[in-house]
């Protein structure tokens, strides 16, 4: 052998002996902790990713469903409305003669004569709006964010006044006499209430629903001759369904609203969570059949996850009026945004628009003598869940400090509907020929059949079988509720 081919054989064995040496197992090797954590550094298994995806899309449905829950709670309430009176910005249903368990919405007031209508900004432009005086009313976007109070504590400040509504994109002139306002979404609700005189049975509706009637809504550029005249539908007495929905619907409604609005209305960032379920503003909607699965599934199981944070309250306690009492503050002392300090607070948001719909400043803000309250009470005096199946007793102390009225309503605890009970109006207000004690306090009872000491004028029925909350309501809020020097008592189960 020669000494050449010698070394070339050498050469070739080093060569071989170095594959030998860098042909390790990875698993052998130190690691990023990801590659470590995910499958040392390769892809998933099909199946797996194949599930991990649709577990996020369920996610993200989660997500959207309860940050959407303020626009499709609104969204049910028109599409209700207009499905039993009709649409136009001429039509404003009035409920003339109050309204009771038979229209199913979030926590109505059976107290004050509803008006209210749907708006829409697209179809008609700029709309003037008259507001009658002494409203307590407001106009929002279909987020719900309060656009401007109407009445004592907006511009107007009680005396009536035109509202200017512009939509998101209007760049014309501005003229002058108005107060002026641009929405953020071209559809706006509108929501007066107008207070009932004290009748000599009881309250007196037609004061407020002729005051009502008053209002005026026409597009600012229409010649009086073309502006259509008012349309003023009575709502009492209908069923009349105007809740969100509890099926797909949900999501193909929400598709329509998406598709409607101009896209500043809704972030970039919730876009992109919208995208991710597969509604894109101008792009069909499809979702396959796994996918029309799981967005049955979350919104069967988003509500639940809602009601259950109600159920469990705030770690932070800051839902409780009162340290010695039961009664929660659904906006737990946030702004009327649900703004805390330092975050925006989504978990009380979708608590509250899931029994609730219109949060204005007015309704949040310590104002004296012109604002309202609204202390809601789920458990009684032991701390139990209020049960349609027993019997309980509310002590209001004497001067309730409400200058306009109190009212005290039973609600059903998953929807916010008015319990519905052959009594249909759940409801008793301090304009009402209430019993009322020696020292001027007020005992109310509820129950499913009327207790033995109770009066008729004093007693709510309930529903068997099934849970209830009761929200004490104070317009016009005097000092002593505020400094606490006026408490309502914790309901008592009697029996």
């Amino acid at each position: 052998m020669t000494r050449k081919r010698a070394n070339l054989i050498v050469a070739a064995m080093l060569c071989s002996a170095t594959v030998v040496t860098s042909s390790v197992n990875a698993q052998d090797q130190a690691a990023p902790p990801l590659v470590t954590q995910i499958g040392n550094g390769n892809w998933l298994p099909q199946e797996e990713a194949e599930s991990l995806r649709d577990e996020l899309y369920y996610q993200r449905a989660i997500h959207a469903y309860i940050t959407m829950l303020p626009a499709l709670n609104v969204i049910g309430m028109r599409d209700g409305s207009e499905a039993t009176f009709g649409k136009g910005y001429n039509i404003l249903p009035i409920w003339k003669d109050r309204m009771d368990s038979r229209t199913w919405v979030p926590t109505p007031n059976a107290d004050v004569i509803y008006s209210m209508s749907y708006l829409d900004l697209k179809e008609t432009g700029p709309l003037v709006v008259a507001a009658p005086p002494n409203v307590i009313g407001m106009f929002t976007d279909f987020f719900q964010r309060t656009i401007t109070d109407v009445g004592l504590i907006g511009p107007d400040r009680a005396r009536g006044g035109l509202y200017l509504l512009l939509p998101p994109d209007y760049d014309g002139e501005v003229p002058q006499g108005y107060f002026a306002f641009k929405a953020k979404t071209y559809n706006v609700f509108l929501f007066f209430r107008t207070i009932m005189a004290k009748g000599e049975n009881g309250p007196d509706p037609k004061p407020a629903v002729a005051l009502a009637e008053q209002t005026r809504v026409y597009p600012l550029w229409t010649p009086e001759k073309d502006v259509k005249p008012m349309q003023f539908p009575n709502g009492s007495g209908k069923r009349i369904n105007m809740m969100y929905p509890v099926d797909n619907a949900y999501w193909t409604k929400l598709k329509e609203f998406v598709d409607h609005e101009p896209v500043s209305a809704i972030d970039s960032e919730l876009r992109g969570v919208l995208a991710s379920i597969g509604i894109i503003k101008g792009q069909p909607f499809e979702p396959t059949g796994k996918q029309q699965e799981l967005l049955k599934k979350a919104v069967e199981t988003a509500p639940k996850m809602i009601l259950a944070q109600r159920q469990l309250g705030r770690p932070d306690g800051r839902n409780r009026y009162y340290t010695d009492r039961q009664y929660e503050n659904v906006w737990a002392s946030g702004t009327s945004e649900w703004l805390q300090d330092s975050y925006l607070d989504v978990d009380q948001r979708a608590g509250y628009f899931q029994v609730a719909y219109s949060s204005a400043p007015a309704m949040v803000m310590r104002t004296l003598g012109a604002g309202s309250k609204y202390p809601v009470a789920y458990r009684d005096a032991a701390g139990e869940f209020l049960s349609g199946s027993s019997t309980y007793r509310l002590h209001l102390p004497p001067n309730p400090p409400a200058a306009l009225f109190w009212a005290v309503t039973a609600y059903n605890i998953t929807d916010g509907t008015m319990v519905e009970a052959p009594q249909l109006m759940p409801s008793i207000n301090g304009f009402n020929k209430v019993a009322t004690n020696q020292d001027g306090s007020v005992d109310l009872w509820f129950g499913p059949e009327k207790p033995a000491d109770a009066q008729d004028s004093n007693w709510i029925q309930t529903v068997g079988g099934r849970n209830f909350l009761i929200a004490l309501r104070l317009y016009g809020t005097g000092v002593e509720f505020f400094d606490q020097t006026w408490k309502p008592d914790d309901v008592v189960r009697v029996e």
